[in-house]
């Protein structure tokens, strides 16, 4: 295989995890009768230009299908995040009635929300059905197409160029990262501003992240790699934030290349918080091979970490459930081999998951009803991103005398389920 970006052959391993379905397959009763479509998940690392990127076996039409079951609005922190985020942009970029914004991965619509709320005209582009009928719901338009160079020159001959693009955990998303790229660059406007969010790969290798691996995520992102990746698309960065989201974030303000002298967003401030990223980058190691020698070992521990914990838990006659059928949870619990053995259900407060089968473990999702219904003494919470918010909404569990659990980076018991002064206290 060769690398996605810069074409040269890939030789460098990175994670090994075997074989598992797409990570937002879900199952439905029906198709527990029938054989799934398994892929190998194997991440390499391109020695030339940095990029980590998952072995091609899958197309996105396969894995974005018009019944895919991620909305982003279940998550009340990531709507406080898009919340600020639109506060925070319409005042910098001086955003108005006059203005165009774009969303590329719009998906249920809420980021767009609090865009037109705002009473900034905005569309968003977003390739799967059930996500874009609910943002149409809230009154958005979308266009229901997968995002590239060809339909952002459409989109620019029809007059609607951006002031602003948001594209916000989909450029991980995307298998031809270039054409993608190259599309923000034609769709805007000479002073327009796109703004990118993505998992930062230096807090995937720090946190030991690795069951964000899936096929869905074609990309693991280095600023490093992103900085090149975006200046052969036509674009340019000129400032970037470091975020808490994902288990460490980056969002990256980038510019077109040809509008880059004299443009606002051009500062002495914004190009030197670009050089301590891509500085941190440096000491860490990311433009070496040893950087990535380590982190098939860190998933193996984590995996025997859990199974050990399940095991336990069975012998001790301890009732276990999960909370979260996040796309991370299939990838740990696929890897690890747990089954409805060892982990009878998963709770989710998402309708669209409710009633149906996590991708290979086949372990059922019930709603939060179930969970209370058969109050386990310990609940592992799979989107360990979100276990601050989890804590809150599950509360209710100490009622019993349940505790919480997370698997990743290391396995850990909580004393407690109560939030206190936004940390989780660990159980000593």
């Amino acid at each position: 295989m060769n690398c996605r970006h810069c074409g040269q052959p890939l030789s460098l391993p990175f994670l090994d995890l075997g074989s598992a379905p797409p990570s937002n397959a879900y199952l439905s009763e029906a198709a527990l009768r029938a054989p799934e479509v398994w892929y190998p998940l194997r991440l390499l690392v391109c020695g030339h230009c940095w990029l980590v990127q998952t072995e091609d076996h899958a197309g996105r039409e396969a894995l974005f299908t018009e019944d895919y079951a991620y909305f982003s609005s279940f998550s009340s922190s990531w709507l406080a995040h898009a919340r600020a985020y639109v506060e925070d942009v319409r005042t910098r970029l001086g955003l108005g009635t006059g203005s165009t914004a774009v969303e590329v991965a719009a998906n249920d619509g809420y980021l767009l929300q609090y865009v037109q709320a705002a009473g900034i005209p905005c569309y968003g582009i977003e390739p799967t059905a059930s996500t874009a009928a609910a943002a149409r719901a809230r009154g958005i338009e979308v266009l229901q197409r997968f995002f590239g160079a060809a339909l952002a020159d459409e989109l620019a001959r029809a007059g609607r160029q951006a002031d602003l693009i948001v594209a916000n955990n989909v450029l991980a998303h995307v298998p031809d990262i270039n054409d993608f790229v190259a599309g923000f660059a034609r769709l805007l406007k000479p002073a327009g501003v796109a703004t990118l969010e993505f998992p930062h790969l230096l807090r995937m290798v720090q946190g030991c992240q690795f069951d964000t691996a899936y096929h869905e995520h074609y990309s693991y992102l280095s600023l490093t790699a992103v900085q090149r990746i975006f200046a052969a698309g036509g674009l340019a960065l000129v400032d970037v934030q470091e975020l808490p989201t994902h288990g460490g974030s980056l969002r990256v303000w980038a510019v077109r290349a040809d509008s880059l002298d004299g443009h606002p967003q051009t500062t002495p401030e914004g190009a030197q918080r670009v050089r301590r990223v891509l500085e941190q980058e440096d000491a860490a190691g990311v433009r070496t091979a040893q950087f990535y020698a380590d982190f098939q070992f860190s998933a193996l521990r984590i995996k025997d970490e859990l199974l050990s914990f399940l095991l336990q838990c069975r012998r001790q006659g301890m009732r276990v459930g999960a909370y979260g059928a996040a796309a991370k949870g299939n990838t740990l619990l696929n890897f690890a081999g747990v089954r409805a053995d060892l982990l009878p259900y998963v709770a989710d407060r998402n309708p669209a998951k409710q009633g149906q089968y996590l991708p290979g473990s086949r372990i059922p999702i019930v709603d939060e009803a179930g969970l209370k219904a058969d109050q386990p003494e310990r609940v592992l919470v799979l989107p360990w991103n979100l276990r601050e918010e989890v804590a809150q909404q599950l509360d209710y569990v100490k009622s019993w005398g349940g505790r919480l659990v997370v698997a990743v980076p290391h396995l850990k018991v909580f004393e407690d389920v109560a939030f206190k002064q936004g940390v989780l206290h660990d159980e000593q």
